[in-house]
């Protein structure tokens, strides 16, 4: 793993080098097996990988051993390097000549800043091309059992990024309440466990019947994920009784219910802990 200032220094190149191609991967939920077949083989080949703090080891595995290997995560409270730093880095580095594999946990597209990041690559003129991801919330609803959408429960489905949602958060991304408490649906919140008792209290005061059932899903489609299901009145105490912690996707809706019905563990699925 490089230390920051040591890539800095790939930005030699000489005057009209045409720059090298960037290459945004989504390295899905967790689960190495839900890499797709396009982001593996990129992954083979790459010499040189940006990758973020969600990116777990079995993953990185696919990459050769010769190539370089530079940490950009970002936890709350934490950033290895700022998004702009990233995004410079980036650019620089293909600016320079040297091909970059962008590696992001889930889906680039989907609260993975990826599309801030094909931006600035475009307006600086660099080559790039995006790999797709499975999404978190996708390998959660397969791993527990809680599918995103059904006829019987939910005819809309809502992604949320849940770090805005506390009090005291800028005011100009506040959620859409009124139309995140409505029923039949799914919503699914990413990032968003600080702020699970705020999410809670204002769905419920904005008129979601606080019975939905609701659910925190720690570490979805790894061996050692945790499902705590309840209610959207219940769910805050038992997640701080359970000591659930990001990463968890926090998921509102009737087809959490379906979850002692269909999350039954399946050969080959992670051996989870499931809390009610």
């Amino acid at each position: 793993m490089s230390v920051i200032d040591e890539p800095l220094r790939f930005d030699g190149g000489g005057r009209g080098m045409r720059p090298a191609k960037v290459t945004l991967v989504g390295a899905g939920p967790g689960d190495p097996e839900l890499l797709t077949l396009k982001a593996a083989r990129a992954l083979r080949e790459c010499r040189l990988v940006m990758y973020d703090h969600l990116v777990g080891d079995a993953v990185l595995e696919f990459v050769p051993r010769g190539a370089h290997r530079i940490f950009v995560g970002k936890q709350a409270g934490h950033h290895t390097l700022s998004q702009s730093g990233i995004i410079e880095l980036m650019v620089r580095l293909a600016r320079s000549g040297r091909p970059v594999l962008r590696l992001k946990g889930g889906d680039p597209y989907v609260f993975g800043r990826g599309g801030e990041e094909a931006q600035a690559l475009a307006a600086n003129g660099i080559p790039f091309e995006v790999i797709p991801g499975i999404s978190a919330a996708q390998g959660a609803a397969a791993a527990t059992g809680m599918p995103l959408t059904h006829r019987d429960h939910a005819g809309t489905l809502i992604f949320v990024t849940g770090h805005r949602c506390a009090q005291g958060e800028a005011q100009a991304l506040e959620p859409d309440w009124p139309t995140l408490a409505r029923p039949r649906q799914t919503v699914v919140f990413y990032m968003g466990v600080a702020a699970l008792p705020a999410i809670c209290a204002q769905l419920m005061h904005h008129g979601l019947d606080p019975e939905t059932p609701a659910a925190v899903i720690e570490r979805a489609t790894l061996p050692e994920q945790r499902t705590v299901t309840g209610t959207v009145r219940t769910l805050p105490a038992l997640a701080q009784a359970h000591g659930v912690k990001a990463p968890a996707l926090i998921m509102v809706g009737g087809v959490v219910g379906l979850h002692a019905q269909i999350g039954g563990v399946a050969p080959g699925t992670p051996a989870e802990l499931r809390i009610a």
